[in-house]
């Protein structure tokens, strides 16, 4: 349960200051929402670091660059008042500083944990000013941060129930107002949400290039009973994971990065001789660097006879028919890695 802070006494406050030097400004500058970081560092006992977005941080504003400051420290329960001072600083000294102040915030760790300026300078106007030389840019920023004692009254607040809401309205499907098909199968849905999660839903449902009636959308190569998230607890371990491997290519084909994280996450951990192969061709094909390397990684580790039963599963012989290539790259890396044996039978010949 949270807290906050009703009443208390300042007691003092203290300053200090950081310079980030930004390089390679040109590389981020058509990201929306990713940040360049500075090191973090340490004023009035709490822990800083700027985040600065070149692309800008909202989709509104994103003919802004943007520059936040996030309380980096995780001890529990922290509160803090802070006002910030950020300036773009021309290193030659012919221009003086562009200041903008965000204000005195109060940031604590268990909701607000940052504070900044989506519309720091104007993108155009940012790219044709003395701040950027050689494609790097210097911000300093001052802070003052108030050291405060004597609470003297502290009400409890329940955590946010949004979540147990969406749920709710998932369930009851008030307020419909799109039929997503998926083989004959028809899933109510809200679009608002659907574009909330996902890019490519959005785009498909608010684009410019949306179709007239969107009142039906048809989900193709998909089975419905991934598509609707089945109660996993109920699944045998190989169902489980041909689940896991239907959801992460659901994931990737709707720009859903947190679940595809989730998904080769599950996958890294519950690979098998069955399983590897198949794995480690789905890893390739949705651009999961940690899951491939964690298949090739397990491959690499196994004894011959284990080996023997890897391509003995139905993974092996299906990309070994569909693709041969892929199978030699396999080897090759489990044999780069140096843990699997000198040599070993693929396929009538030796790898």
């Amino acid at each position: 349960m949270g807290s906050i802070i009703c009443a208390r006494r300042a007691a003092k406050t203290v300053q200090g200051s950081h310079v980030f030097e930004i390089s390679g400004y040109s590389l981020q500058r058509e990201r929306l929402a990713v940040s360049s970081r500075s090191a973090v560092f340490t004023v009035g006992g709490y822990d800083w670091q700027i985040h600065f977005f070149p692309g800008g941080v909202i989709d509104c504003c994103k003919d802004y660059v943007a520059a936040y400051v996030f309380l980096e420290s995780k001890n529990k329960d922290i509160s803090v008042r802070a006002s910030f001072q950020l300036s773009l600083v021309d290193v030659t000294g012919s221009a003086p500083p562009r200041t903008l102040t965000t204000g005195a915030t109060e940031l604590n760790t268990t909701d607000k944990t940052c504070v900044g300026l989506h519309k720091f300078m104007k993108r155009s106007e940012l790219e044709g000013s003395p701040y950027l030389r050689d494609d790097r840019l210097t911000i300093e920023c001052v802070a003052e941060i108030a050291l405060v004692n004597d609470v003297k009254s502290i009400a409890k607040v329940p955590p946010s129930d949004i979540a147990e809401h969406l749920g709710k309205l998932l369930r009851e499907k008030d307020g419909t107002d799109v039929v997503l098909e998926v083989e004959g199968e028809a899933f109510p849905a809200h679009k608002i949400v659907l574009a909330m999660r996902s890019p490519v839903f959005k785009a498909e449902l608010y684009g410019e290039m949306r179709a007239k009636d969107m009142s039906c959308i048809t989900i193709g190569d998909m089975q419905p009973a991934v598509f609707e998230l089945p109660a996993m607890d109920d699944l045998g371990q190989d169902d489980y994971k041909e689940t896991i491997r239907h959801l992460l290519v659901a994931a990737d084909r709707y720009a859903m990065e947190r679940l595809k994280i989730i998904c080769e996450s599950i996958l890294c951990e519950n690979t098998d001789v069955k399983t590897a192969v198949i794995t480690w061709a789905l890893a390739g094909q949705h651009q999961c660097g940690r899951l491939n390397d964690a298949c090739v990684r397990f491959i690499g580790s196994l004894s011959t006879t284990e080996l023997d039963d890897v391509i003995a599963s139905q993974g092996y012989a299906e990309l070994k028919a569909t693709c041969p290539l892929a199978v030699v790259e396999l080897w090759e890396m489990t044999r780069r890695i140096g843990r699997s044996k000198s040599s070993f039978q693929v396929g009538g010949s030796i790898a």
